[in-house]
């Protein structure tokens, strides 16, 4: 087994299992629900999540592979995040939690697959200034955190805490 890929994979499986508990708390309109300072619709955040696990685990094969990851902008992002936005807009919240299983836990099984020196291979990234970065940094900026750090933005949204501390034990949350 592989210790820091396997921890890696498991918080990528936690942060989606926090962010598919608590929506599952939500009434259908807290779902259509606009997040402040970002406008769009919890519910679409929420299947914006899963939809970017593929991508996201992609780039960072790229890293892992030895190759850099070139053309991808902020302003590309904004791009794919309206469109996603615009053809979601009534996305179910059982869709959006099924893709949110599913993607999440692909995500995970790509991570587990990777080595030590995998995680540790560095290239240039076009997103962050060509500043040369880590499968594990990727994985940890993009798949890892953007369901926790969507999670806090829909839970101001609807004015309460996320959740209860979560105490990282290696395994996924149930």
């Amino acid at each position: 087994m592989i210790h820091r890929a396997q921890a890696l994979a498991d918080r990528i499986e936690q942060g989606a299992d926090a962010l598919a508990a608590f929506a599952r708390t939500l009434s259908p309109a807290e779902w259509t629900t606009p997040v402040p300072k970002d406008g769009r619709p919890i519910g679409v955040i929420v299947h914006h999540v899963a939809n970017m696990y593929p991508l996201e685990i992609q780039l960072a094969q790229t890293l892992a592979a030895g190759n850099p990851i070139a053309g991808v902008t902020w302003d590309a992002v904004h791009q794919l995040n309206a469109q996603h936005a615009r053809e979601h807009a009534a996305v179910e919240k059982a869709e959006a939690l099924d893709l949110l299983q599913r993607n999440s836990r692909d995500a995970a099984a790509a991570v587990r697959t990777m080595s030590d020196e995998a995680l540790d291979r560095a290239a240039p990234v076009s997103l962050n200034a060509d500043a040369p970065l880590t499968a594990q940094f990727l994985i940890e900026d993009h798949a890892l955190r953007h369901s926790w750090h969507h999670l806090a933005k829909i839970a101001t949204a609807r004015h309460q805490p996320a959740l209860a501390p979560v105490i990282f034990t290696g395994k996924h949350a149930t």
